[in-house]
């Protein structure tokens, strides 16, 4: 090393040195802060998906689609499929003549996620013993602990698959 780089390390060390110093540092009641917010957010989004559960179980496998529209649909409710209206009555008088036309069409859950106010259901959907059925993956936002606003993603499940795996 020469002269002059040795020069500009020894000066340069103790401007690194406070410049360090002056680092914001996290204490203990900030850290505590931190986690009880996360923890907290944990606790809502497992609330969250739970309420979703019970919502779509009660709806799409004992058919009580008012009830359960009553106990977890919001009054504002936002519907992205296109086949549904927006709004708690629309949701209700569709799926109820669904069922009728349908009585033995179920949707099993094979996968919850949630994160935040988002809660995002994997389905497999059939509307008889012979149906092979459809794969949805439903997302769901919730707030206040109640349903709000609704997106859906299908796709048929094939008699003869390109691959062995399954859809679920």
């Amino acid at each position: 090393m020469n002269k002059k780089a040795l020069l500009a390390a020894f000066f340069a060390a103790p401007l690194l040195l406070s410049a360090c110093h002056q680092l914001p540092t996290r204490t203990a009641e900030t850290q505590s802060h931190s986690t009880d917010q996360t923890q907290s957010a944990i606790q809502k989004a497992e609330q969250n998906k739970k309420a979703v559960i019970d919502f779509y179980e009660g709806v799409f496998i004992k058919h009580q689609v008012k009830e359960y529209a009553d106990r977890y649909i919001g009054s504002q409710y936002i519907q992205h499929n296109p086949h549904v209206p927006d709004g708690k009555k629309p949701f209700v008088d569709y799926f109820v003549g669904h069922f009728k036309e349908n009585p033995e069409a179920k949707s099993i859950i094979k996968r919850a996620v949630a994160e935040g106010d988002l809660v995002v259901l994997h389905v497999h959907s059939t509307q008889n013993a012979q149906d092979a059925g459809v794969a949805i993956v439903d997302i769901f936002r919730v707030e206040n602990g109640k349903i709000i606003e609704h997106w859906d993603v299908q796709q048929a499940v094939p008699a003869q698959p390109a691959n062995s795996n399954t859809m679920f």
